[in-house]
């Protein structure tokens, strides 16, 4: 279902390859870490320590941001992060509210460090492409997509110069991007912020899931401390992340067409 609109316009920035992995007892065992200022993708290991002491994906958020930030920043500085994680339940279905992904970062409303938790698909697939958190740190110097594709098991960003802003146009186009037929569209979810948190303080954060019964994507909110205008600083247009056609989906009772 590619598209070649805005195809000639895009570049890609920087690619990584990683080897998949099965998930066992609710963990992938490795982080994704990128730096957007320097083009760096990294996998890093998820250790004992982390699941016993950090456990849940508020905790993976946190520990990760307490080593990577070395002390009291402002919110708009290279360093701060965005941090997301759904935990070890993270797209179990035996488990009410296991859909749901928490999302950390130092907020433009308080200046200290705040969570947001949010529902929608990313945080399932991210694990189900094989990480258990994503952090995000420094700047890009332009509009970026951030792919996470578990079916190929690479990680890309490319500049995303023609791609609309807004939430609802920029997640229904995403969707149909990097689905490669109807039965995919569930299989990807899109993070993203509108035009309104490039002018305030308060802008929240966009996470889609896709509704056959409406045939278009639907968005949940990570609302709280400003996490969507920490997200535009950074030049992200998207974070988008696809599990492979042998994962479960989350709405597994939703027969795709």
């Amino acid at each position: 279902m590619q598209s070649s609109e805005n195809k000639t316009s895009r570049r890609l920035l920087v690619s990584f390859d990683y080897e998949p992995v099965t998930v066992r007892k609710g963990y992938a065992n490795r982080s994704l870490y990128i730096d957007l200022s320097n083009l760096v993708i990294e996998a890093r290991p998820v250790s004992s320590y982390m699941k016993d002491y950090f456990t849940g994906g508020k905790g993976f958020d946190l520990y990760l941001m307490w080593q990577s930030i070395p002390g009291p920043i402002a919110w708009d500085d290279p360093l701060n992060e965005i941090c997301i994680s759904a935990g070890p339940l993270g797209g179990t279905p035996s488990f009410s509210g296991s859909g749901k992904s928490l999302v950390t970062g130092i907020s433009p409303i308080t200046g200290s460090v705040v969570d947001s938790n949010v529902g929608g698909h990313f945080g399932p697939l991210l694990k189900f492409a094989g990480w258990d958190a994503l952090e995000i740190q420094g700047k890009a110097p332009e509009d970026v997509i951030v792919f996470i594709d578990g079916k190929h098991n690479r990680v890309t960003i490319e500049t995303a110069p023609g791609e609309p802003v807004n939430s609802y146009d920029l997640a229904e186009r995403l969707h149909e991007r990097y689905a490669d037929n109807a039965s995919e569209l569930q299989r990807v979810s899109v993070v993203s912020a509108g035009q309104g948190a490039e002018h305030t303080l308060i802008g929240c954060l966009n996470f889609s899931f896709y509704d056959y019964h409406r045939n278009a994507p639907r968005l949940k909110q990570a609302g709280r401390g400003g996490l969507g205008t920490v997200f535009r600083d950074k030049k992200l247009k998207a974070l988008v992340a696809k599990c492979p056609n042998d994962r479960p989906t989350w709405n597994i009772h939703i027969q795709s067409p």
